[in-house]
Order: C-alpha cells, then sequence, then structure tokens
C-alpha cells in the first residue's frame, strides 16, 4: 500500500480481501456483488466485476480489543475492484448511517485512503432535494469526513488500479437504503469521459442541485493531526474520535460542515 495505516494489514486483489499480519485480528471479507447494487447505477443492466467490493468491518491490533469495544468505536477496511460498471467508474450504491441507539444520532465517518485514487461522493438528504453536493477527490494518506446523516457513496476514480481505505465507525453501523434506491441512486453520476477522466452527469430524479469538486479539509476543528495515520491517532488518545460514536459532542461541527 502507498500509505501505512498504523497496523499489519494487506489487501488482496485475488480474489478481493485482506491479509492480517502478527497481532492484528480481523473477519472474513463481507463481499457485494455487481447484481447487488445495479439498483443504484445509472446503467443498471451494465456489464463489471462480479466482486465489486470486498468489506472486513472490526479490525485492529489484537492489544487495542477491548479499548476499541470501551468507546464505541469500530475499525473497517474496503477493498475495491480496478476496472468499471459500464460507463460509470467501480463504486458502492451509496447509503445513510441508521441512527444509532447509542447516540440517537446518524452517525459520521472518517475515512483514510490508503492506496489507490478516491472521490467521496455525499449530499445533505436523499429526498428529492438532495441540499449541497461534495465529490471530495482524495489519495493516499488523505483524511474525508462524512458527517451524519448525509447520503455518500464511494467511488474509484483510477480505473486502472484497486482502491483501498480504512474507516472510523460507530460500533453500532447500519445502513439505510430506501431513499437512495426510491431515487434510483445518488444526485450525480460519476461517469468515464473518453479521455478516462471522471465527469459527472446529474440523476434526474432529483431537484436542481449544484455539484462541489473539492479537496479534504483539514477538519482542525476535530483535531486531526495530517499525515499521521487515524489508527495512530487513536492509540495516542482515543477520545479523539469519541465524536464517531458520540457525534452530538461535536454538534455545532456539523452545522453548514463542509467536507
Amino acid at each position: 500500500m502507498t500509505f501505512y495505516p498504523g497496523f499489519d494489514i494487506f489487501p488482496a486483489t485475488n480474489p478481493l480481501g485482506f491479509d492480517y499480519g502478527p497481532g492484528v485480528f480481523g473477519p472474513q471479507v463481507e463481499n457485494r456483488t455487481l447484481d447487488s447494487i445495479r439498483r443504484s447505477l445509472q446503467h443498471p443492466d451494465c456489464s463489471g466485476p462480479d466482486i465489486v467490493y470486498s468489506i472486513a468491518m472490526d479490525i485492529g491490533k489484537t492489544k487495542d480489543h477491548h479499548r476499541l469495544e470501551q468507546h464505541h468505536l469500530l475499525y473497517g477496511a474496503v477493498t475495491y475492484a480496478a476496472g468499471r460498471l459500464g460507463d460509470e467508474p467501480i463504486r458502492s450504491q451509496g447509503h445513510i448511517h441508521k441512527v444509532s441507539s447509542y447516540s440517537g444520532w446518524s452517525t459520521p465517518e472518517v475515512y483514510e485512503i490508503w492506496s489507490g485514487k478516491a472521490i467521496i461522493f455525499m449530499q445533505e438528504s436523499a429526498n428529492d432535494q438532495p441540499g449541497r453536493c461534495f465529490a471530495v477527490e482524495a489519495s493516499p494518506g488523505d483524511v474525508v469526513i462524512v458527517p451524519p446523516s448525509w447520503a455518500h457513496a464511494t467511488i474509484n476514480a483510477d480505473t486502472t488500479q484497486p482502491l483501498t481505505f480504512g474507516a472510523w465507525c460507530d460500533r453500532e453501523y447500519g445502513f439505510e437504503y430506501d431513499d437512495v434506491r426510491r431515487h434510483k441512486g445518488l444526485a450525480w453520476f460519476a461517469v468515464i469521459l473518453e479521455n478516462g477522466n471522471i465527469g459527472w452527469e446529474k440523476n434526474p430524479c432529483y431537484l436542481e442541485c449544484a455539484l462541489i469538486i473539492k479537496n479534504p479539509e483539514k477538519y482542525t476543528a476535530l483535531g486531526f493531526e495530517y499525515g499521521k495515520s487515524i489508527y495512530a491517532q487513536f492509540e495516542e488518545d482515543p477520545e479523539r474520535f469519541i465524536f464517531v460514536p458520540k457525534p452530538q459532542t461535536v454538534a455545532e461541527v456539523w452545522n453548514q460542515f463542509i467536507p
């Protein structure tokens, strides 16, 4: 990987998945197939890899397992296939984080890109009026935060190589798909242009909305140290990420949040 996440985890590509080094725990991966995400694609009958991405939820150093549970934090990793889904790049189907009984909030997520080139697309709502829409372009070492209640999807912006990233989540994570599926996807579709770059097409199932394409913020209000892995930052100070399972502790940060 291009960026070291702070513990020994190694993405595999054939088949997609992860290998874990000594002193690291992790599960068998869950695979998302092309058939399982077709309803959110611009052209649901498109061709593409059978396994689009693989997810390993609840990973980390064995010595930290109890601390992760104490802080209601869960670390996950995802690796995406190279290639394309018809005219679209490889991507997730899009969802909103469910409301957690632990906090009473839909919870945020903290992404960290390890290898490849990502776009984290997010919109304020999956209702007819999606509100502000952002396409945040991220490279290895970059951190991107999705705030509570926003609909979002992750896109592999480079068709020639896999994309791998880690993320801090609430331990009681869960996903809501209904509103996204009712609109046949999110408000903007990433499409692969003839020159290989990424362009954007509006989803007509939503009302008019603008798209802001940008680089990630530095999130200084949340105390991040840029360039240091988010797992290493947890090891130094587990309270630094308490806003993930308890987003109400920084409620003011989410007002007009810019990712």
